[in-house]
């Protein structure tokens, strides 16, 4: 066999282990909009991109016209908004929940969401402070949510 063939059947073969993770889908992909201002922001769109997640960071001056669109409900709203297929996020929704999200891909949901800020969310760690169990809720077209996990910090409980 020329050396040519080998050389070139090698460079195929590397190409097709670069193209693999796109022709599987590839990592999830979030888009964020988040306020320039706010640091936990931030902090959250790292533990997404620690987690896997590909995320296209947007730093904007207001992120409710992004919430509108996305159909959040008034009274989830939280620190900033993201989507991911085709389902919202909203605030501090730990990398297990939409993973889960992905993975069983309900109808009946519009996106999740975190809508308070506690102590120990991605983001939200505090050093040394112990972190504060809480819900990621669910919610639908019609604006009612309903519970989806439950978190002590990034574990689920």
């Amino acid at each position: 066999m020329p050396a040519w063939s080998t050389r070139r059947n090698f460079t195929v073969g590397l190409l097709g282990l670069a193209v693999l993770p796109t022709a599987c889908g590839g990592p999830p992909k979030v888009a964020a909009w988040r306020d320039r201002t706010c640091g936990c922001c931030g902090g959250w769109v790292r533990h997404l991109r620690a987690e896997g997640f590909e995320v296209d960071d947007k730093v904007v001056d207001a992120v409710g016209p992004h919430r509108q669109a996305l159909g959040t409900p008034s009274d989830l709203m939280s620190c900033h908004a993201g989507k991911v297929g085709r389902y919202a996020l909203e605030g501090h929704v730990p990398a297990a929940a939409i993973r889960r999200l992905l993975r069983e891909e309900p109808a009946k949901v519009v996106g999740l969401s975190v809508p308070a800020m506690p102590v120990g969310v991605p983001g939200m760690e505090m050093s040394g402070a112990e972190p504060s169990a809480y819900e990621v809720v669910a919610f639908g077209h019609d604006g009612t949510w309903w519970p989806w996990m439950r978190f002590r910090g990034l574990e689920a409980v």
